[in-house]
């Protein structure tokens, strides 16, 4: 676990050969040329001499589980050992086979494809086969069928049934996994140990040196959740938030464009939730196409730069035919939802042009009604973990689960530890359009040697942070530069 240490830096004088080029070969990159240290370099935004990668062999032609370090598991190629069908399997550790020839650290797998797995689900596949294929697609049609005839308490039964072996699933990790974070930093420390550099320059992950960001976003399920909206608003700005709203915008209550502008209105953000929340969004390829036009000309109706799909079903690799700017699709872990996986990370990431946002904290339904915990006690847990990283801290709050007295209890209970947290960690509370802003500019930034010292250069640099990543021991600490 990495601190954080404020106070004055100097300069730093660093040399290290430039990373070597491979071809990249992950689905859905085929035939690309990447360096090896492309993904750690636009994490850190750190300049591209400054990390070293090479191949210590030939990849293997299958993928699997393996481990790097005790606690990472790993999905995709490598150079050597055995990779599993299952992360449970006591995978083979390659951290192992990792060296250093001159200054160029040696590595068993290519970092892009393994961070790419994790952050587009890859790993996750079955899962996504299992509710798209044959017998998943005809129960899951014939539970929405159903739905609006059952009674609260017969779905959560039929929920839980369905979800009882949630504690017993090993990877991603609950209650939040860091599984990106902490290979980003393993990788980093072996570069500059191979290079034998003690700190390295990089651009802060959030604007003016907060330590992590904070967003709370509440999907309108019904029409009473749409009712009830204008009530939550005054309870997020009786604590001063400001919050995104997700609507449905066909099937399931009447929006106009009166509600939109109520929303905007108030300082609010107004984002679309699915298309009739039907649960059928990703079923198969050629009905998505056909629905993501509808989509798209909703978002073009109201103007609308985010979307969320239903249930968090989802599948990332089809988010290219969605025209936002973002999506918040994606949970970093999703052993309580009805489609398993995960993207293990804390932070936001591109899917080609779209930022993605994920969500990094539980459901207040799951949270509720599915494991009746009506406590701040799990969000409390995962808000450490995610801030130990520097992490986004994202919530998904439902207007219709917090009208009842005992949801919105917590709730509330909840705003007034997010402002303590706030104030005490220096943490930059934002909507998701702005998280989504912010991550483009800091992506076209660049850092930049003046003398002895670095420069931030781009569009928005006045608001971005030099820091340094800097040798302890056998882990790094991350420093914050002042003037």
């Amino acid at each position: 676990m990495e601190t954080i240490v404020l106070g004055t830096m100097g300069s730093a004088v660093l040399q290290t050969p430039l990373a070597e080029s491979l071809r990249y070969n992950a689905p859905g990159n085929l035939c690309s040329w990447r360096p090896l240290n492309a993904a750690l370099v636009e994490y850190y935004r750190c300049p591209e001499i400054l990390a070293g990668f090479k191949l210590v062999g030939q990849l293997s032609p299958d993928a699997g589980y393996f481990r790097f370090g005790q606690n990472s598991i790993c999905y995709g190629r490598s150079t050597s050992g055995v990779r599993t069908r299952q992360p449970q399997s006591a995978p083979y550790d390659v951290s192992r086979d990792v060296g250093h020839m001159g200054e160029t650290a040696l590595l068993p797998f290519d970092p892009n494809e393994i961070i790419a797995n994790l952050r587009m689900e890859r790993y996750a596949s079955q899962y996504r086969q299992a509710a798209l294929g044959r017998v998943g697609r005809h129960l899951r049609n014939f539970y929405y069928l159903l739905r609006p005839a059952l009674h609260v308490s017969v779905r959560q039964w039929l929920q839980r049934a369905y979800l009882r072996d949630w504690r017993q699933l090993t990877f991603p990790r609950w209650p939040v996994d860091t599984t990106v974070e902490d290979l980003h930093q393993e990788l980093l420390l072996r570069a500059m140990k191979a290079s034998n550099v003690q700190r390295v320059p990089f651009i802060w992950f959030w604007p003016k040196g907060a330590s992590g960001c904070l967003t709370m976003t509440h999907d309108v399920e019904s029409k009473y959740g749409l009712k009830f909206c204008p009530q939550l608003m005054d309870m997020d700005d009786s604590f001063g938030f400001k919050a995104s709203f997700q609507v449905v915008p066909a099937g399931r209550y009447h929006l106009d464009g009166s509600y939109v502008a109520a929303i905007r209105g108030r300082g609010f953000e107004m984002n679309l939730q699915d298309l009739s929340h039907d649960g059928h969004l990703f079923r198969q390829r050629d009905e998505f196409l056909e629905r993501a036009r509808e989509i798209n000309a909703y978002a073009e109706l109201y103007q609308a730069r985010g979307f969320r799909a239903a249930v968090l079903y989802r599948n990332p690799e089809w988010l290219d035919a969605l025209h936002f700017s973002f999506d918040m699709s994606i949970p970093n872990v999703a052993h309580l939802d009805p489609q398993r996986g995960g993207c293990c990370t804390v932070m936001p990431y591109f899917i080609g042009d779209m930022v993605e946002i994920p969500l990094t904290t539980v459901q207040d339904y799951s949270l509720f009604h599915l494991l009746g915990d009506y406590s701040l006690d799990t969000w409390k847990t995962q808000a450490e973990i995610i801030l130990s990283k520097n992490g986004l801290l994202s919530f998904l709050v439902h207007p219709d689960y917090v009208i009842e007295k005992k949801g919105r209890a917590i709730y509330l209970e909840l705003l007034h530890y997010l402002r303590d947290l706030v104030s005490q960690r220096g943490l930059w509370c934002a909507l998701p359009g702005e998280i989504d802003q912010w991550w483009r500019a800091r992506s076209g930034m660049k850092l930049a040697r003046r003398g002895e010292d670095w420069e931030i250069e781009g569009e928005g640099a006045e608001r971005a942070t030099l820091a340094f990543a800097v040798l302890a021991g056998d882990h790094l600490e991350y420093q914050i530069h002042t003037n």
